[in-house]
């Protein structure tokens, strides 16, 4: 999730009932739900997924993300009680993105940013073995603003009066990730790409899928 994850007010109510359900690790404490979860894959794997959330052009007031995502190393590290270690970093500023996987490099598998909705081209691995990308995209109708119908968004830039709601863009769909190949001996990203399919964007998927 990240900065809307009670736009909806259900989400207070489902947040604490669903194991799978993240909002960022960072929020005060005391906020419903949880920000991290280890979960068992497919194969048996041991998977800590994070929810963290940037404060840079955001929510300064939020709990150092760094430190969050220390905690979170702290309590379940790679290779002990995390046979793979996943960080979904929610942030506006690519550089914040960057330092915090440069940060965990090495004591996670993959950083993935998200919040802006629009995919990266720089999908590579840290020198120490974590996979990264800034953005891996939304999956929402890409002819539309950030996935909301263009024309409340556009009169709001050219007029500054609303006029109604923003609402979201009920075109056909394109699909946004990145696929990483983790290796089971140590954890860390081996292989890292990424992942489109729609009518909108340049069709993509990683090589090693095959």
């Amino acid at each position: 999730t990240g900065n809307h994850v009670w736009d909806q007010r259900d989400a207070l109510v489902f947040a604490p009932r669903e194991e799978r359900f993240l909002r960022p690790s960072n929020f005060p404490k005391g906020t419903p739900g949880r920000g991290s979860g280890v979960y068992i894959a497919r194969n048996g794997a041991r998977v800590l997924v994070a929810n963290i959330m940037g404060r840079v052009f955001m929510h300064p007031e939020l709990d150092d993300p760094f430190q969050a995502g220390e905690r979170e190393l702290a309590a379940c590290p790679l290779g002990e009680q995390a046979d793979a270690v996943v960080i979904d970093f929610h942030a506006e500023a690519t550089s914040e993105k960057m330092c915090f996987a440069h940060f965990v490099d090495g004591r996670a598998s993959l950083v993935v940013g998200t919040h802006t909705h629009q995919p990266t081209g720089d999908h590579h691995i840290l020198k120490g073995g974590t996979g990264y990308i800034s953005d891996a995209g939304m999956c929402g109708d890409y002819d539309s603003s950030l996935g909301m119908d263009k024309e409340e968004p556009l009169n709001r830039f050219l007029s500054k009066v609303p006029k109604g709601r923003f609402e979201a863009a009920t075109g056909p769909a394109t699909l946004c990730g990145v696929g990483v190949d983790i290796s089971d001996r140590s954890g860390l990203t081996e292989r890292i790409a990424p992942f489109r399919r729609g009518p909108r964007l340049e069709e993509t998927a990683p090589s090693f899928w095959s």
